[in-house]
């Protein structure tokens, strides 16, 4: 199979994890994958297999009013359109909405299938009036958009006529690729062998909720001063979270090392993971915690967690906006370890759920039926 797949760029983020997780495994299976980026190359931040061939088209920039959008957005169609025109690719797949609105035109006149992917729960991630408009009338033209979700596929199927739906969740990589920047639970932590950690992942910005969960935190830290909280990731709210953690007093049991390359080595260390989003589409950190044998507590947001944690299986899911809630089922779980190790013996069932192998497999079929036109 050859197959081009279409992206912003290849920082740190869910779905760039999932492209490079993707592309790494058909790669070795002796396909020919290319992974094409709007952005230059100098913003990867995930390790390529050696097989898998990169193209950085470097037309991103930044549009101050509506005739630059327009220019730069018909610049990026051309240069893909050329791509595809040249490359002759046998499927070609977007990641994102306004990666697909993109892929979607650069594709006419080439012969090549295109397959778009939503990344996120659509109604809670706007993309505005004109991207929406032209998702309406550009998907269509895809040979299909997969969906993490069911919730999501309904959504599409309501709001885009005549598109056609799959629904295929992310895969959780065990173990995970360990990269640069390197930084150990010792650096951050120090040696205290008695510390328990609770552990949290994701960009710091609105969407995931941190400043909810340091409320959280800061009530249950007098209870449990044996815990600290180690949140992973790197974002425009950091000032703000700081200086939460500061005003409430929680600064020397709360640390924020930024983005890892070694989120393994902090799933290990970590006694429990917690998920505090407003929204998701398919949180990979959630799924990546139980794979590594941690049990979790997650707010069930709209869609997500219930396709990942099994609640009083493998976790506690609790409502979403319930401070009361969310302070009871990190309690619960932060003062009873042998419940936590219960949760954890069958957290790494999630090994087989979202394995790699099952999930590439979901894609194949697809990529098979859009190639031989049965969609």
């Amino acid at each position: 199979m050859k197959l081009f797949i279409f992206i912003h760029s290849l920082s740190a983020g869910g779905a760039e994890r999932v492209t490079v997780n993707l592309a790494n495994y058909w790669s070795k299976k002796g396909w020919e994958v290319t992974i094409i980026t709007m952005m230059s190359r100098e913003r990867d931040f995930y390790k390529l297999h050696p097989g898998v061939h990169r193209i950085a088209l470097q037309v991103d920039a930044d549009s101050t009013n509506a005739p630059a959008a327009i220019r730069h957005n018909l610049r990026r169609v051309r240069a893909l359109h050329t791509v595809l025109r040249q490359g002759k690719p046998e499927v070609a797949l977007g990641m994102m909405s306004t990666a697909n609105c993109l892929l979607s035109m650069a594709a006419i006149g080439t012969g090549v299938p295109a397959v778009g992917s939503e990344r996120i729960y659509p109604p809670k991630a706007p993309i505005g009036r004109v991207w929406s408009w032209l998702r309406r009338r550009l998907y269509p033209r895809l040979a299909a958009v997969v969906a993490q979700t069911e919730e999501s596929a309904q959504w599409l199927q309501v709001q885009v006529v005549g598109c056609r739906v799959c629904v295929i969740s992310n895969p959780a990589i065990y173990p995970l690729i360990s990269h640069e920047p390197q930084v150990t639970p010792g650096q951050v932590l120090g040696t205290a062998d008695d510390m328990h950690m609770l552990l949290a992942a994701g960009r710091l910005g609105l969407q995931k909720g941190f400043d909810r969960l340091l409320v959280a935190f800061a009530e249950l830290a007098p209870r449990f001063p044996d815990w600290c909280l180690v949140i992973i990731g790197e974002g425009e709210e950091r000032c703000e979270l700081e200086k939460q953690i500061s005003d409430v007093g929680i600064k020397k049991h709360v640390f924020l090392p930024g983005i890892v390359g070694n989120i393994g080595e902090w799933y290990e260390a970590a006694d429990l993971y917690v998920m505090t989003s407003r929204f998701e589409g398919f949180p990979n950190a959630l799924a990546e915690a139980l794979v590594y044998g941690l049990p979790a507590v997650s707010v069930d947001c709209k869609t997500g967690p219930h396709d990942i944690l099994r609640h009083e299986i493998d976790g506690l899911l609790i409502p979403q906006n319930s401070h009361e809630a969310l302070v009871e089922a990190l309690a619960t779980l932060m003062s009873d370890e042998t419940l936590r190790q219960q949760y954890a013996a069958r957290a790494v069932d999630a090994r087989k759920r979202f394995a790699l192998e099952r999930i590439a497999g979901m894609w194949e079929e697809l990529f098979e039926e859009v190639v031989n036109g049965r969609t």
